[in-house]
This record gives C-alpha cells, sequence and structure tokens, in this order.
C-alpha cells in the first residue's frame, strides 16, 4: 500500500522509512520535503496513507496541505496522520478541522505509531476491498439492467411492427419516425434520455390502426366523414392499449399515441388540445409525422418532394405546429434528409 510522507526533516525522514520498513514489504513509503512535490507525486499515483508533519519549513504548513489534499478527487477516505510536537488543543481541534483523521505527538512512540499506522491501513484496505466489491455489483446491476432495456427495446419494436400489418405502406416510416424525432428533440435541446426514449418510444405512436379496417387505411382516394372519424379513433385506442404498462417507454409511447394529432392552434384530435397544453413529445413527433407522411408514397398521394414538405412545415408553424419544434426542425434539416435518404423505401 502507498503511504506518502511530507516531511523535510531529513532525521525524521530516516526514522518514518526504518519504522514503516518494519511494518512489511507491502508498504510503499513515498516521501515529499514540500507541499509541491507531495501534490506533484498525487498527480500521478494514489495515497492509502498520508503522515505530514504540522511544522513545514518556508511557506508551507501541514494543516495547509491537509486543506488542499482534502479538496482533491477521491481523497474523503484517505486516512490522514498528523504529527506534531505542539500538543495544544488548539492545535489539535485545527488539524482536525483541516481534514486530518488523527495525529500524533513528537517524540513519537514508536509503539503507537506503528499501530495506528497498521490500523489505519487495515481500514483502507478494507475500505478498498468493499469499493471494489460494490464496483463489481453495479457492475453486474448495470448489466443486468442493459439486459432487461434490451429486451424491453425488442418488444416496444415488435409492438410497433404491429402497425405494419394493418398499413404495411407504413413499415418503413415507423422505422424513420424513430430517428427523426431523436434528431427534432437533439436541436431543441431535450437532455439525451428524452432523445433515446423518443426514439424508442414514437414508433408506436400509430399502433391504434389496428382498430381501423384496413379498407379505410388503404383507401386510394379520399375519406369520407364518417371514414375519417373512425380513423381519427386510432389515437385514443392507441392510448388505451400503451397507457397501463408499467414500462416508463410504454407511458411515454401513449402520450405520443394520443396527442400526436393535436394541433398547436386547437384544432386536432382527439382532444382539441392548444398549444402547450399539448405534451411537447406529442407535439414533435407531429411534426416529423406530417413530414414524413408528404414525403412518402401513400396510396392517395405521391410522395412530396423534400424541399416542397420542408416549406409546408415551415408554414404550418403557428398553426398546426409549435413554433419552437418547427425551428428545431428547420436547424436538423441536414440531418433529416440524411435520415431521409438511408432509411429510404417506397413507404
Amino acid at each position: 500500500m502507498n503511504i506518502l510522507l511530507v516531511e523535510d526533516d531529513p532525521v525524521q525522514i530516516r526514522l518514518y522509512e526504518s519504522l514503516i520498513g518494519a511494518l512489511g514489504d507491502d508498504k510503499a513509503l513515498h516521501h515529499a520535503v514540500s507541499t509541491r512535490e507531495a501534490f506533484t507525486w498525487c498527480d500521478h499515483h494514489e495515497a492509502d496513507l498520508v503522515i505530514v508533519d504540522y511544522h513545514l519549513s518556508g511557506i508551507d504548513t501541514g494543516l495547509e496541505f491537509v486543506r488542499r489534499f482534502r479538496e482533491l478527487y477521491d481523497t474523503a477516505s484517505v486516512p490522514v496522520l498528523m504529527v506534531t510536537a505542539d500538543s495544544s488543543r488548539e492545535v489539535r481541534i485545527g488539524a482536525l478541522d483541516a481534514g486530518a483523521t488523527d495525529f500524533l505527538n513528537k517524540p513519537i512512540d514508536v509503539v503507537e505509531f506503528s499501530t495506528r499506522v497498521k490500523n489505519m491501513l487495515s481500514l483502507r484496505s478494507y475500505e478498498k476491498q468493499v469499493n471494489s466489491r460494490a464496483a463489481l455489483l453495479a457492475a453486474e446491476v448495470r448489466k443486468a439492467t442493459q439486459a432487461i432495456n434490451d429486451r424491453e427495446h425488442e418488444i416496444i419494436v415488435r409492438l410497433a411492427k404491429t402497425a405494419e400489418y394493418v398499413d404495411p405502406t407504413t413499415g418503413s416510416h415507423i422505422q424513420r419516425i424513430g430517428h427523426l424525432v431523436r434528431c427534432i428533440g437533439n436541436a431543441i435541446g431535450l437532455p439525451s434520455d428524452e432523445c433515446e426514449a423518443l426514439f424508442d418510444a414514437a414508433p408506436m405512436h400509430d399502433i391504434g390502426k389496428v382498430a381501423v379496417p384496413s379498407s379505410i387505411l388503404l383507401k386510394p382516394g379520399p375519406l369520407t366523414i364518417e371514414e375519417f372519424q373512425i380513423v381519427k379513433r386510432h389515437t385514443t385506442v392507441g392510448h388505451d392499449i400503451l397507457k397501463e404498462s408499467q414500462s416508463r417507454l410504454v407511458q411515454i409511447a401513449a402520450v405520443i399515441a394520443l396527442s400526436h394529432h393535436e394541433r398547436w392552434d386547437g384544432t386536432g384530435y382527439p382532444g382539441g388540445l392548444k398549444g402547450e397544453n399539448i405534451p411537447l413529445l406529442g407535439r414533435i413527433t407531429a411534426v416529423a409525422d406530417v413530414f414524413d407522411a408528404l414525403t412518402s408514397k401513400r396510396p392517395y398521394k405521391e410522395a412530396w418532394p423534400i424541399d416542397k414538405a420542408i416549406a409546408e412545415v415551415k408554414r404550418s408553424a403557428g398553426s398546426q405546429f409549435d413554433p419552437r419544434v418547427t425551428a428545431a426542425f428547420l436547424v436538423a434539416v441536414p440531418n433529416i434528409v440524411d435520415i431521409k435518404a438511408r432509411y429510404a423505401t417506397s413507404a
């Protein structure tokens, strides 16, 4: 174990070398004659015990060293033994207040010194073992959590694919929508974990289409008023399918399913929500959903050119879309165009 000695008296250094050498070969003593030299050593090594003299020559002081040492990363649990010829109460309180673990008075009692050093190193060794076990346990927990997340993601992907079977023209749309919403989320400044949640959850936005007859979904011409009312139900049906899940991602997907056809001006469905009353993730998905639908071929229309679809999204800011989300979409256009190219199909 590494013992750092901060001491500028050659006689004392030789004494410590002798005492610590007698404690066993597993204990390596590194001595520094100034605080500057000590901190240089600390930059590249980890101390298991620090022994520092209260009085150092020049402008250095033992108390100042201890204060600065405790400010270094991950030193809070490293024992610090301060040695001083001054046994006054003020010195003891000052040493403890600076961050010293314990102190010894000069002249050093050999038995007491050896016992205290052994005890401090034993505690340090035990703490490192505990920390090592904790790190291993944390790694196992992360591994298990990742396995759960991977299984959850797979289930979500397969659930999202359900919509493909009732409307096969939207298969690639479902794949692209995750990338598009994550791209817009990044541009708007959402935290990375929320962007990843968007990526996973948004593909389920149309899961409620399982309740819409294929004859309506695949109809090549305009829908009747009655048919459109049936189509609108996919938002509430999707919400009902997803809302009671214990999965955070599926709960997010439920919110998106319900809100991605709401409009900024309040004329959307199913709730006629307006402005920021519409969940932000639904507002983001709305822009991505419409842009991708416009630029994709459907039974009732041909795909729009990308520049025309971008212009339409921009024109709809403040009416159909949240202006802030639209602005983020426009910032992200280069990445969005790349997504369309990378995942381009007839859908």
